[in-house]
């Protein structure tokens, strides 16, 4: 377990707070006095960066007058509508701080939240995400989100904390991390919870929208929760194996069954017996080759993504940090003096290399 150290600097630390926005006019005043609210009790110092996703609602014009009026709001215009992942990514390329809070801007992320995550992070922690509780939603729609979040825990390959959406801080190296991903089709709390470092969740109650009107359709959030189970779990292909080895049980136990009472009893009733034998048999022969393509799919879509091997959270040395820069500068020396000695081998060969070409012609 890493000990947490708390952060230098931080109480002066810059904090920039990331709100995607799709047609939120009639609370943008509203929420951009809260937040400033907030900040100003907390006292570091802050930008709001705001993300238009293309809004048709005069949101657009409201952001820009607030910008005008503030120095501390910073206002990206997306082309069109993106989608809120998309948006997220945006803002996170545009912050600036040394802690970035990621937030919805239809008030369900309560501002008040804000302080705490701060708290944390001045602790030590790079990643502090809300536990979202007593949402303020439909039966149906807190069953789904509930259900959700726990099928996608059981299968993924990372584990990916449960109820925790996109509100919550990371540290720059974090945002950093993620912004230089490569991948375009994204599931933030997924690339959040993948990259590591020391994280921590802490309970926030999710508010309900101010016009209970959802930006997002049921078949936006089925799209996301697709992206989600695709790009963190090979559960999807790997499933196959499980079925060639249920197909292959029943063909075993259709064969004993058969055996047995054709030897001992008697009883074997002829006809079914055959069809079910073979049934299961070449079921098992496809999902077997199915299983086995999607191993080599999965392979390729792993490289296909370009994740990096590995994160590094840092480096512990017994030798000064200038030793480590000065080893890491002759390194990096040497590789170019490779390269540079390669180059002239290629461009002037040997006169033996140019008597071997000559012959070999």
């Amino acid at each position: 377990m890493t000990l947490l150290q708390p952060r230098k600097h931080a109480d002066n630390a810059m904090v920039s707070i990331v709100l995607p926005v799709f047609n939120e006019a009639g609370i943008l005043q509203h929420l951009t006095e809260s937040i400033c609210d907030v900040m100003e009790t907390v006292g570091h110092p802050f930008e709001l960066v705001y993300v238009n996703d293309g809004s048709t609602d005069g949101s657009s014009l409201l952001l820009d007058a607030l910008a005008a009026a503030d120095s501390r709001i910073v206002v990206l215009h997306l082309s069109r509508n993106f989608g809120h992942q998309a948006a997220v990514h945006a803002g996170l390329q545009q912050s600036r701080g040394a802690a970035v809070v990621v937030m919805d801007s239809d008030l369900q992320d309560n501002p008040l939240a804000i302080p705490r995550f701060l708290e944390q992070w001045e602790t030590g922690f790079d990643v502090v995400y809300a536990e979202r509780f007593n949402r303020k939603e439909a039966v149906w729609k807190r069953l789904l989100f509930y259900g959700f979040y726990r099928f996608l825990n059981s299968i993924a390959d990372t584990r990916i904390p449960q109820d925790a959406g996109n509100f919550g801080l990371m540290d720059r190296r974090v945002v950093d991390t993620l912004v230089g991903l490569p991948e375009s089709d994204r599931y933030f709390p997924g690339l959040r919870s993948w990259v590591g470092f020391r994280q921590v969740g802490i309970p926030v109650e999710r508010d309900a929208r101010y016009d209970d009107k959802a930006r997002v359709s049921l078949a936006g959030l089925f799209r996301l929760a697709r992206t989600a189970v695709f790009s963190f779990s090979s559960f999807p292909l790997t499933m196959f194996s499980f079925i060639a080895l249920l197909s292959a049980a029943v063909c075993s136990a259709s064969i004993i069954f058969v055996s047995w009472h054709k030897t001992v009893t008697g009883l074997a009733i002829p006809g079914w017996t055959s069809v079910i034998i073979t049934a299961s048999f070449f079921g098992m022969l496809n999902a077997l080759g199915i299983s086995v393509l999607g191993e080599y799919v999965i392979r390729i879509y792993n490289e296909v993504r370009k994740r990096p091997v590995h994160l590094v959270e840092r480096v512990v040395s017994s030798s000064s940090e200038t030793d480590t820069q000065q080893t890491s500068q002759s390194n990096e020396e040497y590789r170019l003096l490779g390269m540079v000695q390669e180059i002239d081998r290629t461009l002037n060969p040997e006169p033996e290399t140019i008597q071997e070409m000559a012959g070999n012609d």
